[in-house]
Order: C-alpha cells, then structure tokens, then sequence
C-alpha cells in the first residue's frame, strides 16, 4: 500500500466547500469514472461508477471534517483503496486536503502501487482543481 496526500487553498468558506463534495461530485471531480448510482445507507452513500467495462463500488461517509471514502471488495481497479477528504477554515477561504491510500495487489508491489499512487496522486489534484473551480 502507498499513501498519497495532496492539498490545496480553495478561495470559498468551509460551508460552501463541504456542500459541494457530495459523492457524486467527488467522484465526477475526480475525473476517472462516470457515476452511475447513487443509493443512501444506513452509513452514509455507495456509489457505483464505471469506465471501459469497469465498474466499483465506493462507500461514502460523513466526518466532522468533510468525508471518508473507500472502495468496496476488490472489484475496482485497486485491491484496496481508501480517501480522506478534510476541510480547514485558512484565511478567508478553506484548505481542503485529500488523503489516499491505495494497494493493487499485484506482484512486484513496490513498483505496481507506487504507479498506482501516482495515477491516484493526479486524480486527487484535478478533484481539488475543479472543486475549487466549482465553488
């Protein structure tokens, strides 16, 4: 497994942040995937989304500080993969950090979830790009 964390300055207050990232936008901010349901738990939300023949669910839940989210069983492109997302009052705006770890379950894992990490590591910067570019 291998963690990757990314932050960035989002120039809208906390409130107007943690509206936003609802888990239909996280995923579609995050730009791998199409949402294709959403179905409200007991927990929180799973989403299902998919791309090329590719489908996953992901559990989503509510924190005090924004959300967490993982991908459920192995029937994704990660073995596991699990996502923090905080949101900090900073200067007249909001610092949104997103923390990731992700595993592919792979032989030679030192090389595969480092490429893994890195894929999620863009993933995770053009989610911030286009929250802040939504809010």
């Amino acid at each position: 497994m291998r963690e990757v964390e990314v932050s960035a300055f989002v120039p809208a207050p906390p409130a107007a942040v943690e509206r936003a990232l609802t888990p239909e936008a996280v995923v579609e901010y995050e730009g791998s995937f199409e949402v294709r349901n959403v179905e409200q738990t007991d927990d929180g939300w799973t989403v299902t989304a998919g791309a090329s023949g590719l489908s996953l669910r992901l559990d989503f839940e509510e924190r005090p500080d924004g959300l967490a989210y993982r991908q459920r069983g192995e029937a994704g492109p990660f073995e596991s993969m699990e996502t923090e997302i905080s949101v900090a009052n900073e200067n007249e705006g909001s610092r949104v950090t997103m923390r990731s770890s992700v595993g592919l379950g792979l032989p030679l894992a030192s090389v595969s979830d480092r490429v893994a990490a890195w894929k999620r590591k863009g993933e995770l910067r053009r989610a911030l790009d286009r929250l802040a570019a939504d809010v």
